[in-house]
C-alpha cells in the first residue's frame, strides 16, 4: 500500500487513521508513505497527477485501487481493516453521515476561514472583511451543530472513536491558528482534549513535525507556536525570531 500525503489537516486524517489501526493490532509492514512537498509544488508534477488528477493530498494506492479524497481513504481503510472505527448496522450510517458532514461542511468552512485569516495577506483588508465574517459565522454555526451532537456522548456517534471523529479532529485542533473560537462550546472543547489523549492520535499528528527545528527557536517563538495551535497547515509557518 502506498500513501502520498503532507502535514495538513487532510493529511493528518490519514496519518491518525493508520496509527489508530495500529493501536488495534494492525501490522502494516508494506506501507509506503511519500511526503509531497506542497510548498515546492510537487502536487502539480506529472508523477503525482497520474495518481491524483485533482492534484491534492492525500492519495492512496493499494493494488489496483487508487483513491483521492481523505474521507474516501478513511472509509476504504475502515472497510479493509474492520474495527469499531466504522461499526456495522444502523450505527454505520450515523458515522458515515458525519464523515460526509465534515467533508461538505466543516472542512471547507474552516479551510476558507484559515485561508482568509493567514494566507491571503496580499489581498486588501476591505476585500477580506466579508469572507472573514461569512466563514467565521458559518464556523460558529457548525460548532453549535457539533456541540449539540456531542450531548450525552464522548464521541460524535457514541462511546467509541470512529472515522467521523478522526476526520473532524485535525480541523478543530487548529482553531487558534484559524482564529475560530471554540471556547463557548464546552462539549467540543472536552471532545478535543479527549481525542488528544489517544495514543494513535498523538502519533498521527506528529507526522511532518520538523526534525531538530524547534530546538533552534527562541522561547518566545516556541510559546507562539503552541499558542497558535501548532501551526496548522505547515510547520514552516513559524519562523525563528
Amino acid at each position: 500500500m502506498k500513501i502520498w500525503s503532507a502535514p495538513t489537516p487532510n493529511g493528518w486524517k490519514v496519518a491518525i487513521m493508520i496509527e489508530e489501526l495500529r493501536e488495534r493490532g494492525l501490522v502494516l509492514d508494506d506501507l509506503e508513505v511519500t511526503t509531497v512537498d506542497l510548498r515546492a509544488g510537487e502536487q502539480f508534477s506529472a508523477a503525482f497527477t497520474a495518481v491524483n488528477p485533482n492534484q491534492k493530498i492525500p492519495a492512496l494506492q493499494d493494488g489496483d485501487i487508487t483513491l483521492m479524497e481523505s474521507c474516501a481513504i478513511l472509509q476504504y481503510l475502515a472497510e479493509k481493516y474492520p474495527s469499531a472505527l466504522l461499526p456495522e448496522g444502523a450505527a454505520r450510517w450515523q458515522v458515515l453521515q458525519w464523515l460526509y458532514w465534515q467533508a461538505a461542511n466543516l472542512g471547507p468552512v474552516f479551510g476558507n476561514k484559515l485561508s482568509y485569516t493567514r494566507y491571503l495577506g496580499d489581498v486588501d483588508a476591505s476585500l477580506r472583511a466579508h469572507p472573514l465574517e461569512r466563514f467565521g459565522s458559518e464556523a460558529q454555526r457548525l460548532l453549535r451543530v457539533f456541540d449539540k451532537q456531542l450531548q450525552g456522548r464522548d464521541y460524535i456517534c457514541g462511546d467509541d472513536l470512529t472515522i467521523a471523529d478522526i476526520a473532524c479532529f485535525p480541523w478543530i485542533r487548529g482553531w487558534k491558528w484559524s482564529k475560530i473560537d471554540i471556547t463557548s462550546h464546552a462539549r467540543v472543547v472536552d471532545w478535543l482534549e479527549r481525542l488528544r489523549n489517544h495514543a494513535g492520535v498523538k502519533r498521527g499528528v506528529a507526522y511532518g513535525a520538523p526534525t531538530g527545528e524547534a530546538e533552534q527557536w527562541s522561547e518566545d517563538t516556541k510559546k507562539r507556536y503552541v499558542s497558535m495551535g501548532a501551526g496548522i497547515a505547515s510547520n514552516d509557518n513559524i519562523k525563528a525570531s
